[in-house]
């Protein structure tokens, strides 16, 4: 199993040249083998809040269409995020978008402080899929705040806890130490997708990561590089590298 993790330089509102990078990293991880990458929170617009209306995506709308045609030609599932509007109602959300041109959405779970004037919060959008027997689940940024979340996660026999976030400098800190500890105590392998560069004006921290199951780091982006995370299980180990963009 080869798991990729994506650390992108948003474009603020730009999301034709977004998803241009979401394309070329997305051929990237395909041509290395990967069976699934996870881009960063709102990976399509940037992080928004003020903007998100404007820069909504439908359930079904039609920009990620060639996302779609990417998942199935390169039988690859892609999780890339936007805010998404749900009968009317905005949430912060990922499409995961699988090669059998499948779709479903997760929706954070636990608003970031400020969040909830723009944004809805649900536990209805809690898809899990599966992947040579590796069940994953989701998370989306300030949820990894909240043990609640990582708990509920392995309730559901969680193998593998995949995180698309947009932390700062400042906090990128505290991200590392509980991924490791829900890693550890939670017994499920943790990917980490975080942006670098800048989005929504503010310093993003970069340095995508992978824990195993044992809360050991296997492998790491650094704080400024655009590019993947690429994690490799053999038997019960893995591995990682790290292509730059």
């Amino acid at each position: 199993m080869i798991l990729a993790a994506a650390q992108t330089k948003p474009k603020r509102g730009n999301i034709t040249s977004n998803l241009l990078d979401h394309y070329k990293l997305i051929e990237l991880a395909a041509q290395n083998g990967a069976q699934l990458i996870a881009f960063p929170e709102m990976s399509i617009t940037g992080y928004e809040r003020e903007n998100a209306l404007e820069l909504a995506f439908a359930e079904d709308d039609y920009r990620i269409d060639h996302l779609k045609d990417l998942a199935t030609d390169n039988n690859i599932i892609i999780i890339a995020g936007a805010p998404i509007l749900i009968e009317n109602q905005l949430f912060i959300g990922e499409f995961i978008i699988s090669p059998n041109d499948s779709v479903s959405i997760y929706t954070k779970q636990f608003l970031h402080e400020g969040e909830n004037e723009f944004f809805q919060s649900s536990f209805d959008n809690n898809p899990m899929i599966t992947i040579e027997d590796q069940n994953i689940s989701f998370a989306i940024c300030a949820d990894i705040d909240n043990p609640k979340h990582p708990e509920n996660a392995e309730k559901n026999n969680v193998d593998i806890y995949i995180a698309s976030i947009f932390f700062s400098p400042n906090g990128i800190l505290n991200a590392y130490r509980d991924l490791k500890h829900y890693a550890e105590k939670h017994k499920m392998n943790v990917l980490m997708s975080n942006f670098s560069g800048e989005s929504w004006g503010s310093p993003s921290a970069g340095q995508s990561a992978f824990w195993n199951n044992k809360g050991e780091l296997i492998g790491q982006m650094n704080d400024s590089d655009s590019g993947l995370l690429l994690v490799e299980k053999q038997n019960d180990n893995w591995t990682s590298k790290v292509l730059k963009f």
